[in-house]
């Protein structure tokens, strides 16, 4: 495997390098109640290089430049996209660059620099999705719930992108590490950070999944839905940071101080329980399997297999270090 590139591991503004790709075709209607037509639309998915954020669009008929401008309008100006070679995205570059040539005629009126300078496009060789790792794992942690959670379901754009929108929150509130290694701090770094400045956090609201479809509005449908994707996406993000070595080998990354995630059987959306491990509770023959962890509701004697370790400070500069 060979190293990252070079936007991936130097400083930059959030989505200043982006990468892009569509999800699945999916089904919308035109309009609530019984009678409606369905039309084709999809998913447009961009992911930002330095804080692996998630920006989502949905589409109607493939029309990439309409979410292009939306994405502009919300996240800035890009300086680079990255692609595969669809046929989509190789018409929007031509498109584009024939209308920063417009720009270029009359640089006097133009606002800004990024404009005259226009837009690098990089496409990936064909027939290679390994070079767009970043995006492709995105697109998967978002069609393969968003499919199961949707089934057989048709919404209105508006509503599409009313839960889309809330998807994008979930997905762009998950730990990435620990912002500190202080005992006292219960607080991580989560793309949302880059975005706002703070955590993304979702509306408190009660429980719907005990309630039938059938009884249900189409908004409180759609928070049943946003619900039930956070509950399988949550844990899949939690089974990919627990490590899977052999029974009979010992990790040795549980130490004291340590920021973890802490495993519960029901959360809110866009919640993450977070625990420091005070102490650790060795076992006759010296392996790990109990731990003392402090809370913000104080402190809980739980075994290690409900603690996820968030990697360090040291540990993450260290990866950076090495892939740069």
């Amino acid at each position: 495997m060979g190293s990252l590139p070079r936007a991936r591991v130097t400083p930059s503004r959030p989505f200043q390098h982006t990468g892009v790709d569509f999800a699945d075709p999916i089904w919308l209607r035109t309009s609530k109640g019984r009678g409606h037509k369905a039309y084709k639309a999809f998913v447009s998915v961009f992911v930002c290089f330095s804080s692996r954020a998630v920006h989502l669009e949905v589409v109607r008929c493939v029309v990439f430049l309409a979410a292009f401008c939306r994405s502009v309008a919300r996240r800035g100006v890009y300086q680079a996209i990255y692609s595969d070679c669809g046929t989509n995205f190789v018409g929007a570059d031509s498109q584009l660059k024939a209308l920063f040539r417009e720009v270029r005629n009359d640089t006097q009126r133009i606002i800004g620099r990024l404009s005259d300078d226009g837009i690098r496009w990089h496409f990936n060789p064909l027939a290679a999705p390994q070079f767009g790792g970043l995006w492709e794992a995105a697109v998967k942690a978002l069609k393969h719930h968003l499919w199961r959670v949707i089934k057989e379901m048709k919404l209105t754009f508006e509503e599409m992108a009313t839960f889309l929108a809330e998807v994008e929150a979930c997905l762009n509130s998950h730990p990435l590490q620990a912002l500190t290694d202080d005992p006292e701090d219960l607080d991580a770094l989560t793309p949302g950070h880059f975005l706002i400045g703070a955590q993304l956090n979702a509306i408190p609201e009660p429980s719907l999944f005990d309630i039938p479809v059938n009884r249900l509005s189409r908004w409180r449908l759609l928070q049943q839905m946003r619900n039930h994707l956070w509950q399988r996406w949550s844990r899949e993000y939690h089974q990919g940071l627990t490590p899977r070595p052999k029974w009979w080998t010992a990790p040795g990354n549980l130490q004291e101080g340590q920021l973890c995630l802490f495993k519960a059987e029901t959360t809110p959306p866009c919640r993450w329980p977070l625990a420091r491990i005070m102490r650790l509770h060795p076992g006759e023959d010296g392996q790990v399997r109990v731990v003392d962890v402090r809370t913000s509701n104080g402190e809980l004697t739980r075994p290690v297999v409900k603690v996820v370790p968030l990697p360090t400070a040291d540990v993450a500069d260290l990866e950076a270090h090495e892939h740069a």
